[in-house]
């Protein structure tokens, strides 16, 4: 197998060939990918839409060739309902969620039934958010059942038609610095480090200072200067490093 899609709902990429590796992303329904080792039951692939690699499961993974592969890079359709349905080409029906690519049903012969992002503006960018809210924390998740900060804000936006990098200290390269945080809109990242000045923590910027974040959950909090103001606990989680504009 040279490359593949993803023909299920939710699998995950592990750190290394082995059931018990840690997850480290996830692949959605119609995520394709390179695939550029193998060992035993196990390929180590490259995810088209961000360069991520890890390994998959074999038996998760649906061979496609090089022309399949580099028509559905040029797509960006997916699914915006939290969960849709996918008819099999046995009649059966399987969920999707939300952020699934579907151009890739044709391919493995599947009937889509929900809503997709064919007419989007960076204004959806948070109301899309609003529907991960409550949405528990999950390293390497990308799903409204399991997603982690960098996760969160790289699905707003592939919904939005524009691509993250993977990980939060990645996506930090991306996009227009701003000096004041009153410059900001609804729908920039803000980004947050830790003592040593390592990126660790993204969200999306709201109006009148508040934070959309994955943290514990998909929650929304106050931001300021110094950084992210728990509304729970009355203190800050997470210190102010940068906000940028991606478009």
């Amino acid at each position: 197998m040279l490359y593949g899609i993803c023909p299920l709902s939710v699998v995950p990429v592990r750190a290394e060939a082995s059931d018990a590796s840690e997850m480290i992303t996830q692949l959605l329904y119609g995520d394709h990918f390179e695939v550029i080792e193998t060992k035993s039951n196990w390929i180590k692939i490259r995810i088209a839409f961000d360069d991520y690699e890890g390994w998959l499961d074999h038996k998760q993974a649906h061979e496609i060739d090089e022309a399949t592969f580099k028509r559905l890079s040029e797509s960006k359709l997916c699914s915006t309902d939290l969960l849709s349905l996918m008819t099999t080409k046995n009649g059966d029906l399987m969920p999707v969620c939300i952020g699934s690519s579907i151009d890739a049903s044709g391919e493995l012969h599947h009937q889509f039934d929900g809503a997709t992002n064919e007419s989007f503006s960076k204004l959806d960018l948070i109301d899309t958010a609003m529907l991960y809210l409550n949405s528990p924390y999950l390293w390497g998740g990308k799903s409204p059942f399991g997603i982690d900060c960098s996760g969160f804000v790289q699905m707003v936006y592939k919904i939005g038609g524009i691509k993250l990098y993977r990980d939060a200290y990645e996506q930090a390269k991306q996009g227009q610095a701003l000096s004041f945080i009153e410059e900001s809109e609804p729908g920039d990242l803000a980004f947050f480090d830790n003592e040593d000045g390592k990126i660790i923590h993204v969200g999306l910027m709201m109006k009148d200072n508040y934070i959309i974040h994955a943290h514990g959950q998909v929650r929304i909090d106050r931001i300021d200067h110094s950084g992210i103001f728990n509304v729970d606990t009355g203190r800050y989680s997470h210190n102010l490093r940068v906000i940028k504009k991606i478009t």
